[in-house]
């Protein structure tokens, strides 16, 4: 993101680049010119010792690295902390980081192409009846994937699907009963690809599962990938619909 707002400079160091599977092609070069800070989670010691004076961090990264807001604050750094749990709420963080570094042009103008790319995919796809979408992040004692009140499941319904389990708002990632999901019937599945293991792998873990085997989408493969990151809130939020829609609906988009 602060590649996107011209603001790579500022940028000493990342982390949780294990979680990635690389940066869009537009920003490559600069984004991969950025040191890593951490391979995976920022931790408490990297972050001390960073040198840094603001920290743009994940909601559950500040937390995870056993360093929270007080403490860094001791040292000198801001912090802001990324928690949008909605498009809007995104689009604000972004214009936000673009006012605090003095990119507030930029800033406008990359959430004014954001809604631009979202209208178009609604636009195109405005006739088509929804797809109900399994997210499946991984398999381990039932489905573990995005409910309702998950940022994913709002990019979902712009892409014109509908998450399988949106009824589900207690928490944001929660594990569904594989008996669940066939009692559901997806028509298809959007595989998260980031770390390990493969989307090879998980494709051959839904396969090789006596229940989930018997879905038809399993059955005709209907499977749909997408990076973690994308579906995270952050700078993707054009490019997950695009991508997600041509999936959905691969006989629309390849007109």
């Amino acid at each position: 993101m602060f590649v996107a707002l011209g603001l790579e400079d500022y940028v000493i160091g990342r982390s949780l680049v294990n979680h990635s599977r690389g940066p869009l092609d537009e920003y490559a070069d600069a984004v991969n010119a950025i040191p890593e800070l951490n391979h995976a989670s920022a931790t408490r010691e990297s972050i001390l010792t960073s040198d840094a004076d603001f920290i743009y961090t994940l909601d559950w990264e500040i937390g995870d690295a056993g360093c929270n807001i007080e403490e860094v604050g001791t040292y000198g750094m801001n912090v802001y902390v990324n928690s949008a749990t909605t498009i809007e709420q995104q689009y604000q963080e972004i214009l936000d980081i673009g006012k605090i570094f003095d990119a507030e042009d930029k800033a406008k103008a990359f959430v004014t192409d954001q809604q631009s790319r979202i209208a178009a995919v609604q636009d195109i796809i405005k006739d088509e009846e929804p797809v109900k979408v399994l997210v499946y992040d991984s398999g381990t004692n039932g489905v573990f994937t995005c409910s309702g009140i998950n940022f994913e499941s709002q990019l979902i319904e712009l892409a014109g699907g509908e998450n399988l389990f949106a009824d589900l708002t207690d928490k944001q990632w929660i594990t569904v009963s594989y008996e669940e999901v066939l009692t559901r019937n997806p028509d298809v599945i959007l595989i998260h690809d980031y770390d390990s293991p493969s989307i090879e792998k998980k494709i051959e873990e839904i396969k090789s599962n006596p229940t989930l085997s018997q879905l038809d989408c399993v059955k005709n493969e209907r499977f749909a990938v997408i990076t973690l990151e994308s579906v995270l809130p952050g700078n993707r939020m054009a490019y997950a619909v695009e991508s997600m829609a041509a999936d959905f609906y691969p006989e629309v988009f390849s007109k």
